[in-house]
């Protein structure tokens, strides 16, 4: 823990709103990771960790006004300085959170939000959460590196497709470099399943010249070869790559250690989204 506190340290903001300096950042974070880890309530937080209202408020903020974000954005680019992002294959892919009935009910109002950012990408109106046969879900979607730790990531309700959200989640790629210049924001190569297979993503990603193994669904290639030049030419797919695509899989398994990821306990999509970033920190950190 104290490697991982040594790496986590120097991105961690100095002051707070009104510009008093944090004192407790330890403290603090470690109840957040506890509470993320174990999923327990809010208010039955161990007493170690201070008050439970200051652990959860810190954990509310930095949610709100992107702080979390910022901090996995800065981590990720310092492991890119070391070359320990695998850009050879990302894959995108998604998973299902079961919501818990604490999850629901959120007042439909627009919530307080810190100036930082007034209007952050994850605030939902819909909060994230659907209603299906399964009782109420949030769907994360995720882009994985080859290394099994997650490069962005995007919430929505839980009926929501794949395919559409494939290029919200590319677009929400951006490693810095240290060095200076544009961040990198493209794979050398992206990987998903045939629920990711349309005619617009595939536009998307030969525009953006990535290399892509997405295999083809049978309707798709039926309708394609009825079209006969009109349909265009068949996509590569290239087996062994496709193979790699278990790493996001991976990703997501690790990810849903986290019993707060696995099951959603958070009324806000912003809260939850901060919840999933706060995991993935955890990811990056760790060797």
């Amino acid at each position: 823990m104290n490697d991982e506190w040594v790496q986590l340290a120097p991105h961690l903001p100095k002051t707070g709103r009104r510009g008093g300096r944090w004192t407790d950042h330890r403290t603090v974070i470690n109840g957040i990771l506890f509470r993320i880890r174990t999923g327990v309530p809010w208010r039955d937080l161990p007493e170690r960790f201070g008050s439970w209202k200051t652990v959860y408020e810190r954990h509310r903020r930095w949610s709100a006004d992107g702080t979390w974000e910022r901090i996995l954005q800065a981590v990720q680019a310092e492991a890119d300085s070391q070359g320990r992002i695998d850009w050879s294959m990302v894959s995108v892919d998604s998973t299902s959170c079961r919501a818990h009935q604490h999850a629901a009910g959120a007042p439909r109002r627009t919530p307080r939000i810190p100036k930082r950012r007034s209007t952050p990408r994850q605030h939902r109106p819909d909060e994230g959460i659907g209603r299906s046969r399964g009782g109420l879900t949030s769907k994360i979607h995720l882009a994985g590196e080859g290394g099994r730790r997650p490069l962005a990531m995007l919430i929505t309700p839980g009926q929501w497709g794949d395919s559409p959200q494939l290029i919200p989640v590319l677009e929400r790629i951006r490693v810095r470099r240290h060095g200076g210049g544009h961040p990198r924001t493209r794979p050398d190569h992206l990987g998903g399943d045939k629920a990711y297979s349309s005619r617009r993503n595939r536009r998307y990603l030969r525009r953006r010249q990535i290399k892509h193994t997405i295999p083809e669904p049978k309707d798709q290639r039926a309708n394609r070869r009825r079209r006969g030049s009109r349909g265009g030419r068949p996509a590569g797919f290239d087996k062994e790559m496709y193979k790699r695509r278990n790493e996001v899989e991976r990703t997501i398994n690790r990810l849903k250690h986290f019993r707060a990821v696995a099951t959603r306990y958070d009324k806000r999509a912003y809260v939850f989204h901060g919840t999933v970033t706060v995991a993935s920190i955890r990811l990056w950190l760790r060797p």
